[in-house]
């Protein structure tokens, strides 16, 4: 059970046309990321637009997930050879309604 409230950062995004690696590197971020304390679920989609977010239970949390310095090298992909543009924001989830 999670307990609330908690963290989501939302994570959309635009690829260029050098996608080289990108698709590996961002399995290889999924399967870390769940090994982060206080990360709780990941969900992702993308077609013109990428739309990931991660659930987090604290800021803490977060902010360690963020300075992990796989994921640094990954962020410097990203923003040298992957993405055409992106933005991150981080809201906390005081409520949320989940069918079966």
């Amino acid at each position: 059970m999670i307990t609330k409230p908690y963290y989501a950062v939302i994570f959309t995004s635009t690829l260029n046309d050098n996608t080289e690696g990108y698709h590996e590197m961002a399995i290889k971020m999924e399967a870390l990321a769940k090994q982060q304390p206080g990360f709780i679920e990941m969900v992702s989609a993308r077609n013109e637009i990428g739309i990931t977010i991660s659930y987090w239970e604290t800021e803490q949390a977060i902010l360690n997930w963020k300075v992990n310095l796989d994921h640094l090298q990954a962020q410097k992909m990203g923003k040298e050879v992957w993405y055409a543009s992106y933005k991150v924001e981080i809201a906390k989830v005081e409520r949320a309604f989940k069918s079966r």
